[in-house]
């Protein structure tokens, strides 16, 4: 029985195939930072050089989110319910150590086990840039490590008499400066899974929706909204970030809702992202069903209705996992089979 009333079941295919079969669902979502979270390699932030936009000619330097940076935190939301309703355990599935692979993460995002097996990830995600400039989207911290008794300087020690060599004793050299992104940055970023099921297409969903904590430090910054605006189905993949966020800062630009220095407005970008993304669809060689704006309200509500609530949360899992194990069951454990051979 299917889950969804809002979509047409051809859009989906009714087990996991073996081989690319040529459906894509593309789920359009832009990235909001909420709090001052890091997306970063060797101690600086990813930041490319690329053209403002699609007419404008202008170079700047945005900010970069990693691939891993965006897919890795989503999967393992979809883990962490996995292991609350009992679908694996933390002994048998372990990440990047020993994947079990025969549950919904590892065969929906891959794995990679030596010679004991792998599974190419099923969910296509790419490198998503700031719609604004760097210099407007990032700021330096002095960070420091306090001591106990709240202050940078520590008692001094007692000497061999047992008297104090001073009350206040050295100020600590534990500071540091460190670069962070600004709240309100907007990284447009299209997250594609591949020859989806019904089961496979929700828990990404799902995954998406759920996922609140981006970059290092998730415990303590990094704090992500994730706005999604539409779902694109087709027969091919369609445009990528870079490209969509150039149209979207066109599209701002001839709106005048660019507000350098001041940070953009979310209702503005959101309008933005709705025309660039129908825009591009428009000159796109493919065939493809968009679920944007207006279109995608009935689809967004039908998914909430069913992932918040344990019942339908649960039901979704059930399936997802179902089908994994008859994918891991026909397909993996004949390829491990073959490899001890």
């Amino acid at each position: 029985m299917p889950f969804l009333k809002t979509t047409d079941s051809k859009l989906f295919h009714n087990a996991i195939p073996y081989k690319p079969m040529g459906k894509y669902a593309h789920f359009l979502t832009i990235r909001v930072t909420e709090s001052y979270p890091l997306f970063q390699t060797d101690s600086e932030l990813n930041k490319a050089r690329v053209r403002a936009g699609v007419k404008d000619k202008n170079t700047i330097s945005r900010l970069s989110m990693f691939k891993r940076k965006q897919s890795t935190p989503e999967r393992l939301v979809g883990r962490e319910l996995l292991r609350k309703y009992e679908f694996m355990t933390a002994e048998e599935c372990e990440y990047n150590v020993s994947f079990a692979m025969d549950n919904p993460d590892c065969i929906i995002y891959g794995f990679a086990i030596g010679d004991s097996g792998s599974e190419k990830s099923k969910v296509v995600v790419d490198t998503a840039f700031s719609i604004t400039a760097f210099d407007e989207s990032h700021e330096t911290f002095t960070l420091n490590a306090p001591y106990e008794n709240g202050t940078m300087a520590a008692k001094g020690e007692k000497k061999s008499d047992g008297k104090l060599d001073g009350e206040i004793g050295t100020v600590t050299a534990r500071i540091n400066q460190q670069d962070h992104i600004r709240p309100q940055v907007f990284f447009p970023s299209i997250v594609t899974l591949k020859d989806p099921t019904e089961a496979n297409f929700l828990y990404v969903f799902n995954n998406i929706l759920r996922t609140r904590h981006y970059g290092a430090q998730t415990t303590r910054t990094g704090r992500v909204r994730n706005e999604l605006i539409g779902v694109v189905f087709a027969d091919g993949e369609i445009t990528s970030n870079l490209r969509w966020t150039q149209a979207i800062y066109d599209q701002m630009k001839a709106n005048d809702t660019l507000k350098s220095p001041d940070p953009l407005d979310e209702d503005d970008v959101i309008a933005a992202a709705k025309t660039a993304i129908e825009n591009l669809m428009n000159d796109e060689f493919i065939v493809h069903t968009d679920f944007i704006d207006e279109a995608f309200l009935p689809l967004i509500n039908e998914v909430k209705n069913l992932t918040n609530n344990e019942v339908g949360i649960k039901s979704i899992l059930q399936k997802a996992d179902t089908e994994a194990k008859e994918y891991a069951s026909k397909h993996i454990k004949k390829k491990t089979a073959a490899k001890t051979k």
